[in-house]
């Protein structure tokens, strides 16, 4: 008899995310865990289930029979679990933490879907990125939305979305910027230490340009206050003010005509957006059920390092 459910988990993983290589940082385990766990699911069932190609992997007749009574068996011990956890705590509150960004501009359009998709009370808490990681840590948080993550041992860290920074303004911008129009506004800066900084500065370091020779007009803390701070700008002034936000951020201000953008031809400011959850708990009901809600709203199938 098969004597614990890892291995059907392992195996339904390895097939979910097509690659023995995704399927271990997703699980949290070295990839020969993977392929030993698969060895023995193979031994047991005296068959071969996966057979591994250079592109990928592909099901055996066998594996495709098992894969469906596979599937079966994972929904009836998600339920299960579910109503355990009801059992034993009617009042089991699921609670995300999300940094500003994400918690602020993202998570609000679908906030209440997420609560109706896990037919669970949901909490969110909005905070920086080291404040949000130590309450993960800390088990306060039970699954973590950031744009800036600290890579800590015990985490799984894994890719959702990509957020695009773009140059914003109150008074309109050429559609296509030139290096001698950045030089020539008056800049909104966010603080040194800032992650977004940092990847303004690598950006446009590639295009050499040195964020340190902008007009800088004020330094702040956060992207709030940046968005407001150009809000009140005085577009009387000439020399247009300017910063570098979310997309995200300033959506409902560009749709209503307050604020403008404007690009680089051939420049583009990208971050990733994780998702992070502590490794003993990979196998939690809920997390599960909220990822998977998470990753069909905003699929990104790529999986960064576990640590």
């Amino acid at each position: 008899m098969l004597k614990d459910f890892s291995k059907i988990e392992t195996f339904l993983t390895v097939i979910k995310e097509k690659s023995f290589s995704k399927a271990s940082k997703k699980l949290g385990i070295s990839q020969p865990a993977v392929t030993q766990q698969i060895k023995l699911l193979e031994e047991y069932l005296d068959v071969q289930i996966v057979d591994r190609k250079k592109n990928g992997i592909k099901l055996t007749t066998a594996g495709e029979e098992l894969y469906k009574v596979a599937i079966k068996l994972e929904k009836q011990i998600l339920a299960a679990e579910r109503e355990m956890l009801r059992l034993v705590n009617k009042e089991v509150i699921f609670v995300l933490g999300a940094s500003a960004v994400i918690g602020n501009y993202i998570l609000p359009d679908f906030l209440n879907d997420i609560q109706d998709a896990i037919k669970n009370n949901v909490m969110l808490k909005v905070e920086n990125t080291a404040d949000i990681t130590e309450k993960l840590l800390d088990k306060k948080v039970d699954l973590a939305l950031v744009e800036a993550p600290y890579f800590q041992e015990g985490i799984i860290y894994r890719e959702w979305m990509e957020d695009e920074l773009v140059i914003t303004s109150k008074s309109p911008l050429p559609k296509n910027l030139t290096k001698e129009d950045l030089l020539s506004f008056n800049w909104i800066c966010r603080e040194e230490e800032s992650h977004t900084r940092k990847i303004i500065h690598d950006t446009f370091e590639k295009i050499d340009v040195d964020c340190k020779s902008f007009k800088v007009k004020s330094i702040l803390t956060s992207s709030t206050a940046v968005k407001q701070t150009l809000l009140k700008s005085n577009i009387q002034e000439g020399t247009p003010t300017v910063s570098i936000l979310s997309k995200y951020i300033i959506a409902d201000e560009i749709e209503r005509g307050e604020l403008f953008t404007a690009k680089m031809k051939g420049l583009k400011l990208t971050r990733m957006l994780y998702l992070c959850y502590l490794k003993d708990r990979k196998h939690d009901a809920l997390i599960d059920s909220v990822i998977n809600y998470l990753m069909s709203k905003h699929p990104n199938k790529a999986i960064v390092p576990t640590f």
